[in-house]
């Protein structure tokens, strides 16, 4: 720390001392708040509306308000300070005549301390509104200066290490953060309306199946057991389906020991649900119902902007097969290239990097990802995927060799995944052991892993299903406008190589409040 935060420190420490030499409280164990700041603002213009429509002021309202003070001025025997909360902030207006000795606590107060304050509603002579201050009192006072307050933190990685600095500097956190909410609670909304039963899967797992990713291991000291962090909750919840709850979903934190990038977080929340005697053609227009809905609930609009583009998410959306995508925009017939060795040739000749090492799934998906995926800007589906990476979905009965499966894309970003189901238990342990067979061989790829208690399950019998997963923090990002999943997460995973860098060292006083 510099020498300049060395004194701002030990400033609010003499202070704190100074306080409680004074017989004053600085944590005191409650305050009875009457009204958050935009309440207190609203019961100001709560009269009947004038000409122009918005509501007179009244008088005489009394208001018990408290935030963390955000600015202070002081003008002799009277006082302006800002307090902020969640809803917004509020000017207080502070007489030395009217507060007496309590007065002097101003003096001890430092920006980022929480204060109440009990007065009169009012507004100043340039219009402000504002508290007209009975008594104040300190909360909790602050020991270290918040962040620098025009320019917000200037250090990214600390906005994510030190979260509760980026709330405290950025109010945009808050909006996104509350949006995220409403998301969430909105898509439980809408599959609640529809007869689904939301339920919980377990997190700690015996086998880490469902998805083709590497798992986080840890170890039960009782059961003397290996456990895994779930990376889907897919396995369970069909077991469901097979229990005759015909429509399930789960909204819960999976798991997968991945990089961080732009969309992806080791940790992230995911909405999986399966219908019984549903394809994945009726999860396709469930989709285009759902993501159009919820941005119209939290956003008033089905038209959302990102990276400076709108998208259009009103349904229906256009239906794009894989193989012809890759053919369109690679310029690859994948039927013309039935292994992975013939597969990878043509890709050099592409320039995609591609090796023998890699089995024909992994090598179309990074077709897919190079030539397909950063085509659906707006609203796509892309439809009927290859078996080798689809393990858990039904093949088409029309050609085996690709499977009833679909993913939604929108900014060239992958937001959902859904298949028809399969139910065939003998299929689906051909498919386990083939997945196995291929780790051996492909040793650095993310397989699915044989689960003989799900091979069980799917033996009592599961009807025809159709499932979906969809991901709530590229959801989010997409309809806030977000480019980083990391802004959409209130506790994204950082990197702890350097120390944490002290909060900015700068207390210099913002703008003063008007009388």
């Amino acid at each position: 720390m510099s020498k300049r935060g060395d004194e701002l420190l030990r400033s609010r420490r003499l202070k704190l001392d100074r306080l409680v030499a004074r017989g004053v409280d600085p944590f005191p164990p409650r305050f009875n708040r009457s009204h958050t700041t935009a309440e207190a603002a609203a019961a100001l213009t709560a009269g009947p509306a004038g000409p122009d429509g918005i509501g007179t002021d009244v008088e005489g309202v009394e208001v018990s308000v408290a935030g963390r003070m955000i600015r202070m001025r002081s003008m002799g025997k009277a006082s302006f300070a800002d307090i902020e909360d969640s809803e917004g902030h509020l000017q207080l207006f502070m007489r030395q005549n009217t507060l007496g000795d309590d007065y002097a606590l101003l003096d001890d107060l430092d920006l980022g301390d929480f204060v109440g304050a009990t007065g009169t509603m009012m507004r100043t002579r340039t219009g402000e509104v504002s508290v007209e201050v009975q008594s104040v009192m300190l909360l909790a006072k602050a020991l270290r200066p918040p962040p620098e307050k025009f320019h917000g933190l200037r250090d990214v990685e600390q906005r994510y290490r030190q979260r509760y600095l980026d709330l405290i500097a950025n109010r945009d956190v808050h909006a996104t953060m509350r949006a995220r909410s409403r998301i969430v609670s909105a898509i439980r909304a809408f599959f609640d309306s529809r007869g689904y039963l939301e339920v919980d899967t377990p997190v700690l797992v015996p086998v880490p199946a469902g998805a083709m990713a590497q798992p986080f291991i840890t170890h039960h000291n009782a059961l003397d057991r290996q456990l895994y962090l779930r990376i889907a909750t897919e396995l369970y919840l069909k077991r469901l389906i097979v229990g005759g709850m015909d429509k399930v979903y789960e909204i819960g934190r999976v798991f997968r020991n991945e990089g961080i990038d732009a969309d992806h977080n080791p940790e992230f929340t995911l909405l999986e649900s399966y219908e019984a005697y549903a394809d994945y053609n009726d999860i396709m227009r469930l989709v285009e119902t759902l993501v159009p809905q919820i941005a119209q609930e939290t956003t008033g609009s089905t038209t959302v902007t990102y990276e400076g583009v709108e998208l259009h998410l009103a349904g229906p959306w256009p239906r794009v097969s894989l193989h012809e995508g890759v053919k369109e925009h690679a310029g690859i017939d994948l039927n013309d290239y039935p292994d992975a060795e013939s597969l990878a040739n043509k890709m050099r000749e592409l320039g995609v990097p591609a090796t023998y090492a890699e089995s024909r799934g992994r090598l179309i998906d990074k077709l897919v990802g190079t030539y397909v995926e950063p085509k659906f800007i707006q609203p796509t589906f892309l439809v009927d995927y290859p078996v080798e990476m689809s393990p858990l979905a039904k093949a088409m009965p029309a050609d085996p060799r690709y499977a009833e499966r679909f993913e939604a894309f929108a900014a060239g970003m992958e937001i959902a995944n859904s298949f028809t189901e399969l139910n065939d238990p003998g299929v689906q342990k051909a498919r386990f052991v083939e997945q196995e067979e291929l780790r051996k061989r492909y040793q650095g790829e993310d397989l699915d892993r044989m689960d003989e208690d799900f091979i069980t399950a799917l033996e009592h019998g599961m009807p025809p299903t159709g499932g979906l997963g969809i991901g709530i923090d590229r959801l989010v990002m997409l309809i806030t406008g977000q480019q980083s999943i990391r802004d959409v997460l209130l506790f994204p995973q950082t990197r702890s190589t350097q120390p944490l860098p002290d909060a900015d060292d700068d207390e210099d006083e913002e703008p003063e409040a008007e009388a």
